[in-house]
């Protein structure tokens, strides 16, 4: 559901993007009850393109995250979900990278609908009726033999978002 775009000029290596973006789904899951299927994260090096700050060419470390915005999701859930990001970015990147600094963390609550693995996207908050709603068939796919249906039913049974039969 959310998509995490993280754009960064300092080179970061598989093991550090696959710990980012493990964290950043973690985070958003556990804040949001989004499960953790549904969270996207995607890496691009924008060493080489042309950014400007304040009309000024600069190379920065930032991310970009499109949400599904609502009033269940306040800026203090916002403000905590980037204070864990960024600390997790510094010990991850940490201060021995030349250009590590993540400068900027910016929330954009464009998500209005669509469809992920077929399935139409909850509005914000409503995570845990849409849950119910489409156990039946999340059972379905873990059933034919889809793995990460399986993983996701095994995870929103040990977050106790369904009951384990």
């Amino acid at each position: 559901m959310p998509a995490y775009e993280v754009e960064h000029i300092c080179d970061l290596t598989e093991d550090e993007q696959d710990k980012i973006a493990e964290t950043i789904t973690n985070i958003h899951s556990e804040t949001f009850a989004t499960p953790k299927l549904f969270v996207n994260v995607r890496f691009t090096n924008i060493a080489h393109h042309v950014t400007y700050v304040a009309g000024k060419r600069r190379r920065t470390n930032r991310i970009f995250a499109h949400v599904r915005h609502g009033p269940s999701r306040t800026q203090s859930d916002y403000d905590g979900v980037s204070e864990a990001i960024l600390g997790v970015w510094n010990t991850i990147v940490g201060p021995s990278k030349v250009d590590a600094e993540l400068r900027l963390i910016m929330y954009f609550g464009s998500i209005v609908a669509g469809t992920e693995v077929g399935f139409h996207l909850p509005a914000a908050g409503g995570d845990a009726n849409w849950i119910t709603e489409n156990l039946h068939a999340f059972q379905t796919r873990a059933t034919e033999g889809d793995d990460d249906f399986s993983d996701m039913l095994e995870e929103l049974k040990a977050r106790g978002l369904v009951r384990s039969n």
